[in-house]
């Protein structure tokens, strides 16, 4: 999976909305993320999960407090390729997310949608919490689990990797490597 394009809005300190180009930071092979401490980086890391998986690593309950203190509504969007050549496609997962009213800190799903992008026509694949999370787990291969734990690993979450027993740590390698058939 390679991200394309990142749009944040509304999650953490990001209130006005971010659209992070990763097509133009790619060009030269290789770029990083810097920043002094809690400037968003871990924020990109967390909008690019809640994008694709609806969750929130390092938040309570997945999504508790995510949202700015300042907004209502949080808005999240993430175009990535999958594949190579002829069989390259690129996917746009959108998510939108509202204030509960009845729980300060915690947020409603309003919008969830996964597209398939052919040129400029945009052919929905899912709509639904449940259903797109489902299909980006089938199309990118990765549970929200496996995808933190070996594409975006946490700060402190390196020593859990280590840690895992050698039959879930062997598991998860075939899942990301598609050696299952092996």
């Amino acid at each position: 999976m390679r991200p394309l394009k990142l749009s944040i809005e509304g999650l953490h300190s990001f209130q006005e909305k971010q659209i992070i180009d990763f097509v133009e930071l790619s060009q030269t092979g290789l770029f990083g993320i810097f920043g002094n401490t809690g400037s968003g980086k871990s924020s990109i890391l967390d909008g690019m999960t809640l994008a694709l998986y609806g969750t929130v690593f390092r938040a309570a309950n997945r999504t508790q407090g995510i949202l700015n203190s300042q907004l209502d509504k949080l808005e999240v969007s993430l175009s990535f390729a999958i594949g190579v050549n002829e069989n390259r496609k690129i996917y746009r997962v959108d998510r939108g997310y509202k204030r509960n009213k009845d729980k300060r800190d915690s947020v409603i799903a309003t919008v969830c949608r996964l597209i398939q992008l052919h040129g400029k026509e945009e052919v929905v694949i899912s709509e639904g919490v449940t259903e797109v999370t489902k299909n980006i787990e089938m199309i990118i291969g990765l549970s929200m689990e496996d995808f933190t734990r070996s594409v975006v690993l946490p700060q402190g979450e390196f020593a859990k990797f280590l840690q895992l027993k050698d039959s879930e740590r062997v598991r998860m390698l075939e899942r990301i490597f598609a050696l299952h058939e092996y």
